[in-house]
């Protein structure tokens, strides 16, 4: 025991953080021969915003994406990302040792855990105008998992966003999400079979109004969990760490506040932080992130607020890239606690994207982070991008489902609630200019606006945002439309708009780490005994480049910190 330090607890290894990041590191080094580990988590539930997600994992060559005989190499994953990222946003040793490591950690977990993945065929890289770039098979989702297997644990898992359920209680993996959303071929009894099996499960109905089949976010971590549980690896909830204990320059252990008290929890090897980034934090927000920017607007779980990031500034640890994060269009809906992402439906055939001035600014097809760079550059205070709406017509709104408007076929207009109006979400009108005042945009805009729309979608060609022209947007198209997919007219009374935000799914910047995941100091040198691993530390693919991005770092960089605490080789 460290000289003049008085210890509640002691364990070989202490992670901050039970998302998909902390429970990877707390299994691998379990495996790896630090059996004494412990994870704590702020929440009352446990997988933080990687269970609220979709749950993708973007690692190039793994193991599954080979079983399906996928051609790919590392050398093509490290060209496509050196044409996104410099060496200055992120050095070769960190690009790396995520390339080299990734297909390891998913092997390492496949063969030692309950953890499982599928290869996404079809899910394509987000440049595919790149060389090196693939249109399927870099990227995984969680194989879904019984709930029933976890016992009580069940009831302390966090749930995916609600977006990602039928009818609010039937979990569907992203396979599912993009047949039934954009209603393709087949997609009725793709719902009927998922509705049967739900209410043919009487047992489990008994027990839980949701589903027993768990998917996407919360069946990754679920797998997780259930593979601690196994090992007997303890998970405190409602444990929020409020300092990282040092001595003479070296991490030795952590502070929390649990239960009404203070207790001082020893890390005999190390330190892993895992705690997320600081997206509910308003005061971080206006000092690092670009304008506009609210936390009401975030997607990311409640409790991220900074906490291990303010503790690593403290600490004298390098920081990187804290005007970034995650971003995403988000749904701000009326009653609900959690904002819904903007993926799926403003890439569909048929609506636009706009802002006060009754203009497009962006592709609305290309993928959600450059379209929010976009928004960026573009908005200022004599030309505001935000507040911005997706305007559709009624063929629109019959054919696809839209945030939680769904689609007139399930939710007729009379049956949407009337504080969606009432709070300047949602509004209807049987013209484009009525429906520009309703709205509080530029009317003569909206209509030349819809006008140019119109007659894109007749030749196939947007000659203002190029809408379509990448793989990456027609994977949200509807190949019903033609000559263009992702290019339909707006041209049916009534019309519709929904306001649609700039948000995120969590902050990009962070603590910047070396190979192993340790943690810097400005002068390159190692914080002894500390790791930082997902979004408390500094991103290892800032543009996004495809599906799981965020994760698969986390995760891979896990892997990195357990065998470098434990001397583990693979």
């Amino acid at each position: 025991m460290a000289a003049g330090q008085q210890w509640d607890y002691s364990f070989d290894v202490v992670v901050v953080g039970s998302g998909n990041g902390g429970q990877t590191a707390a299994l691998c080094s379990y495996e790896m021969g630090a059996r004494d580990v412990l994870v704590v988590e702020k929440s009352n539930l446990y997988g933080g915003t990687s269970s609220i997600s979709g749950g993708g994992v973007w690692i190039p060559c793994n193991r599954y994406a080979r079983e399906q005989g996928a051609e790919d190499s590392i050398e093509d994953a490290r060209k496509y990302l050196r044409q996104l990222i410099t060496e200055e946003e992120v050095p070769d040793y960190q690009l790396d040792a995520y390339l080299e490591n990734g297909p390891k950690m998913v092997e390492f977990l496949h063969q030692r855990t309950r953890v499982r993945y599928v290869s996404l065929a079809h899910y394509p890289d987000y440049y595919t105008n790149l060389d090196g770039s693939r249109e399927g098979h870099r990227s995984m989702e969680p194989e879904t998992f019984n709930a029933d297997e976890l016992g009580e644990e069940w009831r302390r898992l966090r749930r995916t966003h609600p977006m990602m359920h039928l009818g609010g209680l039937i979990g569907i993996t992203q396979v599912e999400a993009a047949l039934l959303v954009g209603q393709q071929p087949g997609w009725w009894k793709t719902a009927a079979r998922l509705v049967l099996d739900y209410l043919l499960d009487i047992p489990w109905r008994l027990k839980d109004k949701f589903h027993r089949r768990l998917a996407t976010g919360c069946a990754g971590v679920a797998r997780l969990r259930a593979s601690l549980q196994d090992r007997d690896i303890p998970l405190w909830l409602n444990t929020a760490m409020t300092r990282v204990i040092d001595e003479d320059g070296k991490v030795l252990g952590i502070e929390v506040e649990r239960g009404g008290q203070t207790l001082r929890i020893q890390a005999r090897k190390a330190v892993i932080l895992a705690a997320g980034g600081f997206e509910h934090n308003q005061a971080m927000r206006e000092q690092y992130l670009p304008q506009p920017t609210d936390h009401r607007w975030s997607a990311g779980a409640q409790e991220n607020t900074g906490d291990a990031i303010r503790e690593g500034i403290r600490l004298g640890a390098k920081m990187h890239r804290m005007n970034e994060a995650w971003w995403c269009n988000t749904i701000s809906v009326p009653g609900e606690e959690i904002p819904r992402l903007s993926i799926m439906e403003k890439s569909y055939p048929g609506s636009v994207v706009v802002n006060p001035a009754g203009e497009r600014f962006g592709n609305e097809s290309q993928n959600y982070m450059a379209f929010q760079h976009e928004t960026f550059r573009k908005h200022s205070e004599t030309y505001p991008c935000s507040p911005s709406w997706q305007v559709f017509d009624a063929n629109f709104r019959a054919r696809y489902f839209v945030g939680p408007l769904y689609n007139s076929k399930f939710r007729p207009d009379w049956m949407l609630p009337g504080r969606y109006e009432q709070e300047g979400f949602f509004a209807k009108a049987d013209t484009i200019p009525e429906l520009a005042r309703k709205i509080n945009v530029d009317p003569d805009g909206l209509q030349k606006t819809v006008d140019k729309m119109n007659e894109y979608a007749r030749t196939g060609v947007d000659l203002d945002c190029q809408r379509g022209d990448a793989a990456y947007d027609r994977y949200y198209g509807d190949p019903r439309f033609s000559p263009n997919p992702c290019l339909g007219p707006v041209d049916t009374a009534p019309y519709y708009a929904m306001k649609v935000d700039p948000g995120d799914f969590g902050t990009q910047g962070g603590m910047v780490i070396n190979a192993d995941a340790q943690v810097l100091r400005e002068d390159g040198s190692v914080i002894a005994g500390l790791y930082a691993i997902g979004n408390c530390s500094a991103p290892t693919l800032p543009c996004y480049p495809g599906p799981g991005s965020t994760l698969g770092p986390a995760m891979t960089f896990a892997y990195q910190a357990a065998k470098a605490i434990t001397g583990y080789r693979d």
